[in-house]
């Protein structure tokens, strides 16, 4: 039935995209024409350059002036289809940027909507309310752990100059203490000097045997 009567749908309206692409073969068309007449151009000259005045030679002009209009011609209409190219570009160009800025501004509407609908689930009120209850329990935990920390027994304040009369009884600040060595604060105080030679008791028992010997 289509075959006899033909079908009523309507072909789709050719897009600036194919109108382009139509352009640009159009134009590689043209440029493959100019091509040709310019090598068919390059003939001539070499045969009037070897040639010398006389019919033949102006028969080669006339042929090549013929070839030069219609290159002339393909030169005009390639102009022609450049500006039509460059125009439909820019138009494509415009067109896609309106699309893009369209769907920008769809796309904002679509979440000034959902912000709208988040903030309507939120009150300021318990917001401040929790922030204030929060900062009562940080006083408290520093409360607690400052109490946990708390020294007994040991003064608050301390005189750094009884520390440091202290310090002086001890004797640290006269000579450095070698890496073997006791402060003298640390030694034992019941321990014998150094130049004792022998312990008092056996001295004491060698100048009592004398006595004794006399007495009998």
């Amino acid at each position: 039935m289509n075959r006899i009567f033909g079908s009523n749908k309507a072909k789709p309206k050719p897009s600036l995209n194919d109108a382009i692409q139509s352009t640009d073969t159009r134009m590689g068309s043209v440029e493959v024409k100019i091509k040709k007449l310019d090598a068919e151009l390059g003939v001539f000259k070499g045969q009037m350059a070897k040639m010398r005045e006389g019919p033949g030679k102006a028969a080669v002009q006339q042929r090549a002036l013929r070839v030069l209009k219609q290159k002339r011609m393909y030169e005009n209409q390639l102009l022609q289809l450049q500006q039509q190219s460059y125009n439909m570009e820019q138009a494509a160009m415009t067109t896609e940027n309106l699309k893009n800025t369209m769907a920008t501004v769809d796309a904002m509407k679509v979440a000034n909507k959902e912000m709208k609908k988040q903030y309507k689930g939120i009150d300021i009120d318990k917001i401040e309310s929790i922030h204030y209850d929060m900062e009562d329990l940080i006083e408290q935990a520093n409360d607690i752990q400052e109490s946990l920390g708390r020294s007994y027994g040991v003064p608050d304040e301390v005189d750094e100059a009884d520390l440091q009369a202290e310090l002086d009884a001890l004797g640290l600040d006269d000579e450095p203490i070698g890496e073997n060595e006791t402060p003298s604060y640390l030694q034992d105080s019941t321990a014998l000097p150094d130049f004792v030679d022998s312990a008092p008791i056996e001295e004491l028992g060698q100048s009592n045997t004398p006595t004794a010997e006399v007495a009998r």
